[in-house]
Formats: structure tokens, sequence, C-alpha cells
């Protein structure tokens, strides 16, 4: 299983704060990016995993709407975020 539940309240604890605060936008966005980097490195290998490719976009998708409205609502939070996983934006 690639995301055991302490990789989870690990990546919980370190961009949102705390392992119980799962519903922070950081956290999720953190979650996504990890997600979307093990899915990548599947479909690198596996080039025909169909139904693996439509995740991956969707999970891109709610990455990117969850990042929106972080830019919406507190620049700062978002520009942060985005500095610390290295994203493109």
């Amino acid at each position: 299983m690639y995301l055991a539940p302490e990789k989870k309240t690990e990546i919980f604890a370190k961009y949102a704060g705390s392992e119980t605060n799962t519903g922070s936008a950081e956290g999720q966005i953190a979650l996504f990016s990890y997600r979307i980097s093990h899915l990548t490195e599947h479909l690198k290998k596996n080039r025909k995993d169909y139904g693996t490719q439509r995740s991956l976009q969707l999970l891109v998708g709610k990455r990117r709407s969850l990042l929106d409205y972080l830019k919406k609502k507190e620049i700062s939070r978002y520009r942060a975020i985005v500095k610390e996983l290295g994203l493109r934006r």
C-alpha cells in the first residue's frame, strides 16, 4: 500500500500544522501532490493504464481548484504552500 496511515498523518502534521487538521487546504494540497507524484511514476511504467490516467487528471483538477481557492482567500498561504511543495506556479 503506497499511502499508509502513518504517511498520511505525517503529511498533515507537516503541512496542515496538526495531524488531526485534515480539512485544511494546505494539507489536502500536499496529500494530492503526494498522490499525483505516485500516480505519475506508475504511469511512466504502465502507459496504457487509462483508469489511472483518468484518476490522475481528476486529482490534478482537485488540486488546481484548491490552489485557486487558497489564492483567492489568502495569497500569503498560497505562496507559502506553492514554494514549500515546489509547484511551478
